[in-house]
């Protein structure tokens, strides 16, 4: 009941909320400026003026408005023009979570559209609109107060007059009344003579007269004072502030107006910003790990299996040669990872050393060879895979482009007003070689692809290979560069007599043929032995001859992979100069084992080279 009660008090009270809201519009209707604030004029000049003021206002707002617009649409652009993908970075486009970046950028870049339009369109519909209206409204504003001073100063001139006829007619009047009374006076008077009498009786009549006269002009000033002034409150002044009430009310209903359409011209690109959220949320939605984490080991999968174990050796069971080898792999084990630099540094010499050094295949634009042979066996069949659909796509082109120049030479040769049919001729010839050469490389790389997918999968890592010949499956040397071979039985394993050392040309230490070092330091050919589809080196080691000494001129931490220590004033000997990377290859000179060999910084020893 209660609930009821209280609904119907909410709908009786909204009811009259609007019946007195209506009651308001119709009475305003009713209602104006001339009738209502007939004697309010200067305050009504005052008010329209702070109405355009606040129009100006508006207008300053709506500038300010398109300022930061413009701005942050142009650092919206800015933002996407610096976080767009690099060209280096082009191959990780693959994956999702780089897909769904750039669409998010390319979305960014639409919102920075709309805020452009945006800027635009206020500039253009509404600013221009605000500018245009408080320009009109304030020349309206100045002719309605200039008629007004005009009605003004007419109503007040006829009050001058009126009041100049009242005094007039006053003073008239009272100068009557003393002329009547000085004539009283000398009639009553016996002394006087008739003349004299007859004298002031003269002026009394003159004054009477003019006191009549001023009667009539006051009256007449009057009713024409009257007259100006009904007609003033009437009429003219009401008429005059009735326009400055439509100007006020024009401009009360632009301010509306523009309110409205700037409002509309935000509301005219929200669908399409929300068009650019859900792209954005697309975008983020589209990014799988899962899609991304396969797409790592596609790239980078080589195809190797991780190394096996390491037989155990019984030496109680070896003979001394056997064991004076095994000492000696383990020693060679040591130089390989120990007696080189970085994995970084190490791709660095490789690069120095190989432009001196014979290579069967030449590089491609990004360092690698042309066969892809220096990658993985995945990675190599990949990028064969790609290159072959690259020539395809080249070759499908190109015969398309030397069919339509066939079909041209055949309408000029049917119709020679056409064209000469022998300019076609050359780019004919030309596109034939171009195809021909295409399909060579197709050949080529097809041929690549063959034989890379002969090959058989390497069924352990190169390092774990090393490893594994390094404990007696491979041919070893003796420190004193005599050479025995020690192969399991059934093992066909060619000798490789002309390799490098084993820090020098090994995988781990990158300097491959190194023909930087000076004649007679004992460093040979390195034979290559392909494991799956990359070409690693299976190296000997061969006591290298000193390129001269070396006396450390400070002490040097051994800190990174590859380096050994050396205290200041320690003389060494130098087995490998520098290749321009500022270290040197140097080997204790009274160490009883001779193998402690590394790198040093070139700039923390003196050398003195052998002639």
């Amino acid at each position: 009941m209660l609930a009821l009660l209280a609904s119907g008090s909410s709908r009786s009270s909204s009811n009259n909320k609007l019946a007195e809201s209506e009651n308001a519009a119709q009475n305003s209707n009713n209602m104006s400026w001339g009738t209502e604030l007939w004697d309010q004029s200067e305050y009504l000049a005052i008010h329209t003026n702070r109405g355009i003021d606040a129009l100006d206002k508006y207008a300053n707002f709506l500038r300010d408005r398109v300022a930061i617009e413009t701005e942050y649409a142009g650092k919206l652009r800015r933002l996407v023009k610096n976080y767009q993908p690099k060209k280096k970075e082009e191959e990780d486009n693959e994956f999702t979570s780089v897909q769904a970046f750039r669409n998010l950028l390319k979305e960014v870049g639409d919102l920075a559209g709309q805020r452009e339009v945006v800027s635009e369109s206020l500039q253009v519909a509404v600013i221009a609109g605000v500018t245009l209206l408080s320009k009109t409204l304030r020349e309206e504003r100045k002719k309605c107060l200039s008629d007004g001073a005009n009605l003004q100063q007419n109503l007040t001139s006829q009050l001058s007059s009126l009041d100049r006829a009242k005094r007039n007619y006053e003073k008239a009047y009272r100068d009557s009344e003393k002329a009547v009374d000085s004539y009283k006076r000398a009639d009553m008077d016996l002394n006087l003579s008739r003349a004299e009498v007859e004298r002031y009786k003269n002026v009394m009549t003159s004054k009477i007269q003019q006191s009549d006269d001023a009667k009539n002009e006051y009256a007449n000033q009057l009713q024409k004072t009257n007259n100006l002034q009904q007609q003033h409150f009437n009429m003219l002044l009401p008429a005059v502030l009735n326009r400055l009430q439509e100007l006020d009310e024009k401009r009360t209903r632009g301010f509306r107006e523009f309110i409205v359409g700037a409002a509309d011209v935000e509301s005219s690109v929200a669908p399409i910003i929300a068009r650019c959220m859900e792209g954005i949320v697309k975008a983020g939605e589209s990014i799988n790990e899962k899609e991304d984490t396969f797409k790592v080991i596609e790239r980078y999968q080589s195809g190797f299996t991780p190394p096996r174990d390491i037989p155990f050796e019984d030496l109680s069971k070896c003979d001394p040669d056997s064991v004076q080898d095994s000492h000696y792999s383990s020693s060679t084990n040591h130089l390989t990872i120990k007696g080189t630099m970085s994995a970084n540094k190490l791709r660095k010499r490789v690069g120095i050393f190989n432009i001196f050094g014979s290579n069967k295949n030449s590089l491609t634009a990004d360092g690698q060879k042309e066969d892809f042979s220096d990658l993985p066996p995945n990675q190599r069949r990949k990028k064969l895979q790609g290159k072959i659909a690259e020539l395809s796509q080249n070759i499908a082109q190109e015969t398309k482009a030397r069919d339509g120049l066939m079909k041209m030479k055949i309408v000029y040769e049917a119709n020679s007003s056409l064209g000469n049919p022998m300019t076609v001729e050359g780019q004919l010839n030309e596109s034939e070689h171009k195809l021909e050469k295409l399909k060579v490389d197709l050949k080529k790389y097809q041929d690549y692809l063959e034989k890379a997918s002969q090959v058989p999968v390497a069924a352990s890592s190169p390092q774990a290979s090393r490893n594994q010949l390094q404990n007696g499956h491979r041919t070893s040397r003796h420190s004193n560069g005599s050479a025995d071979d020690h192969h399991d039985d059934g093992d066909d394993q060619p000798d490789d007599a002309g390799s490098l050392s084993s820090s020098s040309a090994s995988p781990e230490s990158g300097l491959g043929t190194s023909h930087t070092s000076l004649p007679g330091s004992g460093q040979g050919s390195a034979n290559e032995n392909a494991i799956g589809d990359e070409t690693y080196y299976e190296t000997e080691v061969e006591t290298l001859n000193p390129l001269g000494t070396c006396r450390a001129l400070y002490p040097f931490e051994a800190s990174s992979e590859g380096s050994i220590p050396m205290s200041e004033g320690e003389e060494l000997q130098v087995i490998e100069i520098d290749q321009g990377d500022g270290w040197t290859r140097v080997r204790r000179a009274n160490n009883s084992n001779g193998w402690d060999e590394g790198f040093v910084p070139t700039s923390y020893i003196e050398c003195t080279l052998y002639a």
